[in-house]
């Protein structure tokens, strides 16, 4: 919707009551995004440059079709010396001001503009040149104003600043450089005696001071300050007079017991402040605060209302691909939901303050929150940096979600900032740097950033607490989750360990507007998000999500003695895990030759747990009925006291063996035939047939009597060690016939059995010795012509070695698709990859459909070719061929392990090739085509409509 009129007053009137007033607010740029008014503009450069068009406000001219594009790095390129597109872009538009507001202080307001900006009212400035693109600033225009008559504001945004140290803080960055008005203008009108802005600080015990800062104190003036909850009940008040002269009052109440503010319980309060003059009302604010206490207790942790928490968080950039930075409180609410729904209970705001709907949302969602000054890798100058520490402080102190205020990034440290903020923080939270150098520790906080594992715990012996602003960097498919489980245990164990925040949320990808719409991550600079820029989610946000749950449960397996009873830790900070509530499933899967995908629930139950307190260890006991062991598996759901699911775990009841075995039996329609001729044996039975050559022992060819060929071939191949072809012989085993292969090195022997049902068994055995990246064998089959996958195993994601966390035991199908993280076009889950504990997996495709099938456990399944990080050489390799059954699988590294010869073992033992030291042995069954069951005798026979054909 846009805002197609000439001008809109929007009034709002919180205490609209009696003779009472509030300030007034009329926008003259549209509420957000999505919500814009038309100005007239023009630009210098780039796209219709040097001609008077028409913009919305707010936005970014890049995205309206206006200007060029630049990303932050572009110097990195071509040097310190490059000159950006300075562009410059001058809007007009007209307004009115309301008669009635003559006599009040009337301002304007920018929420943020990119990046200079000049202002102007009916031809005159309205104040000094702003520096500084992601703050809010205003100035007084009472005197500039007409009313009940048209004025006319002109604005000259500059790309880039005329303050080199704003350029060097916030333009040359590993981020998209955009320009324009991106975030609301508006008009605000107060009397001329008002409160102008409050400082809160509240505290656990329930002591509540406020410094309020005032303008204009009329005579015989007094401030009432009215603590309610959330129903409007008033829990304690104050009154203090205030003389004319004064611009600064502190007002303190003691309050009773208060509800406290956490990431887990965020709690609110509304603090009223009313100015009086005379006994009469003639100012009326509010401010939205928490009781809660924030220490840093220097050698121990970050405690929050007398609790050590530790950080599970995440970088976010303000961002959506179709408008850059300009967003709205939809998309704050939606990214606050995402990153809660990963059990994060942290975030960073990289690398600039953000909307002040998102802190509005952190505070009643729920979400630690570290707002920062921007300073990518260099610093603001004194000067200005001051102003603008004055603007993100006076804005967002009375957050109850801020918990530390950080002062630049990665070497943007204006260290005489530092005393800044607790000039205008009456809760003087810590400063500090969010850096990736050593020696930038401060105020007792380590941030350092992409340390490994090794230096980690180095780093967590101390002497600081160590809390890392940026850390397993997620470009593509790697990192993020990649070694979390590892290094956040680190975190969790160790005394000093603060947490940290992956890098980061969203792939920053801008759907470019000169290039017909395609959506440009400028290569490897941008895709480093958890989500995709839309926010696809990839799958390494399940794999945090399950690594980070409060509710933690190591069991992997259900034990042979298992009678229901479920280890658990609680790793909340506050929340007593008889809060939560808690459902199991008894569930069986569909099969193959099922019309359908997933489960059906075969039993359900509630409990709840005891009384297991934060930080502690019990167990959840699930009364499970007597027939629970002939079910196919077991799901546990936990639920938080919000309503929101925590995670749900799923353990097989049945064993692979059993699984396999009661898909095996298929109508026996003949016997099987064994023929031979120079080059292969063929083993026929039930109209399938199997070629097997004499010279390699590998499958060469197949058929059936629907069709000539299938081009599933050239396999079992070994993916690590040799294989020296000895010999081969066939011979009949009871009703079936036998092909089997010698070989030396490390692959000792293939068999083939064919049964008369058409099953083609396969067993072979390998020895290895040493460090693997992947182990097992692979086939041939053109990518190209796969339809789909349907399966019974971990899913619907792939995995990483150092990535098995977030995917769920399921009957999964999957569609083909060829998309890649970070690349596009970002549908997920990818169709191609590593698939853990598989039981079976049917491939659809241009030739009809086959069956493969194991009765072991923990075989993994790699589909084509596919890759975790792109680089000068697409990372980690591959095995050979294109389908694969392995018996180990690589681990994924991050961005920054790429210079180390890309070792994901950096980031943990979970990163480490997987050790072999004993021959592993492993059967497969393969079906070439779907066995569909028959009602009468729940038999099988080959249906027609799933032939092979050409």
């Amino acid at each position: 919707m846009r805002f197609n009129i000439f001008c809109i007053a929007i009034y709002l009137l919180s205490f609209s009551t009696g003779i009472s007033q509030t300030k007034e607010i009329q926008y003259l740029s549209g509420i957000d995004n999505e919500n814009t008014v038309t100005w007239e503009f023009w630009v210098s450069g780039g796209r219709k440059a040097g001609k008077w068009s028409t913009i919305e406000v707010p936005s970014h001219w890049e995205q309206q079709g206006f200007g060029s594009y630049n990303y932050g790095r572009d110097y990195v390129t071509y040097g310190k010396n490059f000159k950006f597109n300075d562009e410059k872009g001058l809007y007009k538009h007209k307004f009115l001001v309301p008669e009635d507001w003559q006599g009040k202080k009337v301002s304007i307001v920018f929420e943020g503009s990119m990046t200079d900006t000049e202002v102007k009212i009916n031809g005159k400035l309205a104040g000094d040149i702003h520096q500084g693109s992601f703050y809010r600033f205003k100035y007084d225009i009472s005197d500039k104003v007409k009313y009940g008559a048209e004025n006319q504001i002109e604005v000259q945004v500059s790309k880039m600043s005329a303050d080199n140290s704003v350029n060097n803080a916030e333009r040359l960055a590993d981020y998209w450089i955009l320009g324009g008005i991106y975030r609301p203008v508006y008009l605000e009108a107060t009397p001329q005696s008002h409160i102008t802005w409050t400082a809160i600080d509240a505290k656990a015990d329930g002591t509540f001071q406020a410094n309020v800062y005032f303008e204009n104190v009329a005579k015989n003036a007094e401030i009432v300050v009215d603590i309610r909850d959330q129903n409007n009940t008033s829990i304690g008040s104050s009154t203090i007079k205030v003389g004319e002269k004064d611009s600064l009052k502190n007002i303190s109440i003691k309050t009773k017991k208060p509800l406290l503010w956490t990431a887990e319980t965020p709690n609110l309060y509304y603090a009223h402040f009313t100015l009086k003059s005379n006994k009469k009302e003639i100012y009326k604010t509010k401010e939205r605060f928490g009781f809660r206490t924030i220490e840093v207790r220097q050698g121990d942790g970050i405690y929050v209302n007398g609790t050590k928490v530790k950080m599970k968080g995440v970088n976010r950039h303000v961002w959506w691909p179709e408008t850059g930075r300009s967003v709205n409180a939809r998309l704050d609410l939606m990214d606050v939901k995402l990153i809660k729904e990963m059990n994060m209970n942290a975030v960073r705001c990289s690398h600039y303050p953000p909307d002040k709907s998102f802190l509005d949302i952190c505070d009643s969602l729920g979400l630690y929150v570290l707002d920062e000054l921007a300073g990518w890798q260099q610093a603001y100058a004194t000067p200005v940096g001051k102003k603008l520490v004055r603007e993100m402080v006076i804005r967002d102190v009375n957050h109850p979600s801020i918990f530390i205020w950080s002062n630049g990034n990665e070497g943007g440290h204006n260290k005489e900032l530092v005393d800044e903020y607790r000039k205008y923080d009456l809760s003087d939270r810590v400063v500090m740097h969010a850096h990736h150098r050593p020696g930038n520790a401060i105020n007792g906080i380590d941030g350092n950033h992409y340390e490994n594992y090794s230096s980690t715990q180095k780093i967590l012996e101390g002497p600081n607490i160590y809390m890392t602003t940026e850390f397993l960097h997620a470009q593509d498919d790697g990192g993020a989750a990649a070694g979390l489980a590892d290094i956040w245990e680190l975190h969790w164990q160790a005394k000093l360990g603060g947490g940290g925040f992956i890098w980061d949320f969203a792939d920053e990808g801008i759907v470019r507007t000169d290039f017909n719409g395609i959506i440009d991550v400028n290569k490897v600079n941008a895709p480093d998000g958890v989500v995709g820029p839309h926010r696809e989610k990839e799958g390494s946000f399940y794999a945090i999500r399950e690594i980070f749950s409060p509710v933690h449960i190591k069991m992997k397996s259900l034990p042979a003695d298992f009678t229901g009873t479920v280890p658990v830790e609680n790793r909340y900070h506050h929340t007593n895990l008889s809060n939560c509530s808690f459902e199991y499933q008894l569930i069986d899967y569909k099969k193959p030759y099922d019309n359908e995908s997933g489960f059906s629930v075969k039993h359900t139950a509630s409990l709840t747990a005891d009384d297991i307190k934060p930080h502690t260890k019990g167990s959840l006991v699930l009364a499970l009925p007597t027939d629970w062991k002939n079910y196919d598996a077991l799901s546990l759901k936990a639920v938080d006291p919000h309503g929101q699911e925590i995670y749900t775990w799923t353990w097989r009841v049945k064993s692979n063996e059993a699984i396999t075995t009661s898909i095996l039996a298929v109508k026996t329609s003949t016997s099987v035939e064994l023929k031979e001729d120079s080059a292969t044996y063929m083993l026929k039975a039930n109209g399938i047939s199997v070629f097997i050559d004499k010279q390699t022992g590998l499958l060469s060819d197949l058929a059936n009597e629907y069709s000539m060929k299938l081009a599933f071939n050239n396999g079992p191949v070994l993916v690590s060690g040799d294989a020296v072809f000895k010999g081969i012989k066939a011979y009949q085993e009871g009703e079936n016939q036998v092909v089997e292969c010698d070989f030396d090195g490390s692959l000792d022997f293939l068999k083939w059995t064919m049964h008369p049902n058409g099953w083609l068994k396969l067993d072979y055995k390998y020895s290895l010795k040493g460090d693997y990246a992947f182990a097992g064998v692979s086939f041939s089959y053109p990518e190209n012509y796969i339809i789909g996958a349907k399966w019974l195993g971990n899913g619907p994601y792939r995995v990483w070695k150092n990535r098995l966390q977030g995917v769920t035991l399921n009957t999964w199908e999957s569609m083909y698709n060829d998309s890649k993280a970070g690349i596009g076009p970002w549908v997920f889950p990818e169709f191609k990859g590593y698939f853990s504990d598989i039981s079976w997996m049917e491939f659809n495709t241009t030739q009809g459909k086959f069956l493969v099938a194991t009765d072991q456990p923990d075989m993994y399944v790699r589909l084509f070719e596919f890759y975790g990080i792109s680089g000068p050489k697409n990372y980690p390799d591959l095995p050979t061929g294109d389908v694969s059954f392995l018996d180990a699988i690589p681990a994924v590294g991050t961005k920054l392990a790429m210079g180390i010869n890309n070792r994901p073992g950096v980031n943990g033992p979970s990163g480490d090739p997987t050790k072999i030291n004993t021959p592993i042995a492993r059967t497969l069954y393969f079906y070439f085509g779907i066995p569909k069951a028959e009602k009468e005798n729940n038999q099988f026979e080959m249906p027609k409509e799933n032939i092979l054909t050409d």
